[in-house]
């Protein structure tokens, strides 16, 4: 059950706000375009059996951006019902790199580091940009 909503989840997924100081300090976010919906959206993935979402979340930025990190304060989450009509629920914790390139994939085949503006107006979808905003205040 989600927490407070009395609906059950069929996903439980979590994911990352991964962010570094660009240039003359300024914050740049990481998002990712994701070809097979071609959209652009923060890093994410499904639970595995036996994960904490802690776990998921750093997991699935690794999975998709080739990027190690160091996990941060958690964010406030987001729940939807998914393309295939399922209920889903997805962890966002604010994430710092520690190593790591990026490579494309057929899952991910492109990143870009935006400031939180721009990342606002590139983002997908609006449950993205509320997380965003929560990462901002």
């Amino acid at each position: 059950m989600s927490a407070g909503t009395g609906t059950a989840v069929d996903v439980r997924a979590a994911g990352g706000i991964v962010w570094r100081a660009g240039e003359a300090g300024v914050c740049e976010v990481l998002v990712v375009h994701r070809p097979k919906y071609r959209d652009w959206s923060f890093p994410k993935g499904k639970q595995e059996p036996g994960e904490t979402d802690e776990e998921t979340a750093l997991r699935e930025v690794e999975e998709e951006t080739g990027l190690v990190c160091h996990l941060g304060p958690e964010l406030p989450g987001t729940a939807y019902v998914d393309r295939k009509g399922r209920t889903k629920e997805v962890r966002y914790w604010v994430m710092t790199v520690s190593t790591g390139e990026f490579a494309p994939s057929d899952e991910v085949d492109e990143v870009r580091w935006l400031s939180v503006p721009l990342a606002r107006d590139q983002l997908t979808y609006d449950r993205d940009r509320t997380v965003l905003d929560a990462f901002a205040e």
